[in-house]
């Protein structure tokens, strides 16, 4: 289910406390300034998909601040990705100045100052990624920054159909289905912005920098691939052996120490979705890991904990502590009472909306079940 905020319930003078707090829950803590402050009006629909978060904000015209005090208290580093659909939007971030229209969508790092701004009254879609989950799919997100991307055709235009088509249902999904659609939605933005000319040469700095990016995309595409080596990666890019390996040492890195990196940042993912009911074995498999000590022994060096620790503080975290995920094959494991049904986890519905204390006016979160995003001012 949804979580939705407005301001309908709240008094003038308390509205932009009230936007606010609702912006600082759905996002980050922000600075505002309304176009029309008494008048102002504005609705907040949010979904949980897993690691991510899809939002629809809608509100009369205004501008928000990301400043250095906001970023203090900040650990984890996420990207906001921005469809305007009613007028164009202003940010500025990095000493680069941008409009976006409708037709596009912008890309916005959380770990860096900014501002952003609309003069009318607009409707927005904003995913919300964690940098470690999109940094898994393209190399170096901190370049996307302020950068726009076409939406009106291929695989940007297909990849915003899917946010508006997606919202639609997404009430009617469970956890595991709306964990889905993250994941899909994250899979299409990495093909749109890896299509983009630009994340291949526009931004590198030589011709070496562009062979890199398309070695990095291949390997990515690639991963699940147990015999994927430098070899196989030569000949599927058309360079040489000796070649890829002087494109990877330009970097201090190797060739395998890198694909390993990226295998094990797609494990972590897969053991951190509370929906995903295979065993660590299968997982590891999946991701190119043919030996499972060594695949064990590489995510502790990596990540400081065990593979089966990952695993257990995600269910834990989610409310599924109970739910145990299916073992690899063996004769102990398999029963013919199959494995036992999770206790429901608690919605994040009803988590977020009893966060606010109750004495003083503030954004309501109302739990919605309808089949579409209907925001108050759509």
């Amino acid at each position: 289910m949804r979580v939705r905020y407005t301001t309908d319930h709240a008094a003038p003078a308390a509205r932009k406390r009230v936007w606010s707090e609702a912006v600082a829950r759905t996002y980050f803590p922000l600075d505002i300034a309304f176009r029309s402050a008494p008048d102002f009006s504005g609705a907040l629909d949010v979904w949980s998909l897993g690691h991510v978060s899809l939002s629809r904000n809608a509100s009369d015209g205004m501008q928000y601040r990301r400043r250095e005090r906001d970023l203090v208290q900040e650990r984890e580093e996420s990207y906001l990705i921005t469809v305007p659909e009613r007028s164009d939007i202003r940010f500025v971030q990095d000493g680069k100045d941008v409009s976006c229209h409708p037709g596009a969508f912008l890309v916005e790092r959380s770990h860096l100052p900014y501002e952003f701004s609309y003069a009318e009254t607009n409707a927005l879609w904003v995913l919300k990624v964690p940098s470690a989950v999109l940094r898994a799919r393209v190399g170096e997100p901190e370049r996307l920054a302020t950068l726009r991307f076409d939406s009106s055709r291929g695989i940007g235009a297909l990849f915003v159909d899917m946010i508006r088509l997606s919202a639609v249902r997404l009430d009617e999904l469970d956890e595991a289905g709306r964990e889905l659609v993250g994941r899909q939605l994250v899979d299409l933005l990495a093909l749109a912005i890896e299509a983009d000319d630009r994340i291949l040469a526009g931004t590198a700095s030589s011709v070496r920098d562009a062979h890199l990016r398309r070695v990095e995309q291949f390997i990515r595409t690639h991963l699940a691939d147990l015999h994927l080596g430098p070899q196989v990666i030569a000949e599927g890019c058309g360079v040489s052996v000796r070649y890829l390996h002087q494109l990877f040492e330009s970097q201090e890195r190797t060739v395998c120490g890198w694909i390993r990196h990226q295998r094990l940042l797609m494990c972590d993912e897969a053991l951190r979705n509370v929906a995903d009911r295979r065993s660590i074995t299968e997982i590891a498999y999946q991701w190119g890991f043919g030996d499972q000590a060594q695949f064990s022994r590489s995510y502790r060096a990596h990540f400081d904990r065990t593979p089966s620790d990952t695993r257990a503080t995600a269910f834990q975290a989610g409310g599924r502590a109970d739910a145990t995920p299916r073992r690899a094959q063996s004769s102990s494991s398999q029963s013919s009472s199959g494995p036992s049904t999770p206790a429901p986890a608690p919605s994040a519905t009803t988590r977020r909306a009893g966060t606010a204390p109750s004495s003083t006016p503030q954004a309501r979160a109302v739990p919605t079940a309808g089949h579409g995003p209907g925001p108050a001012r759509d």
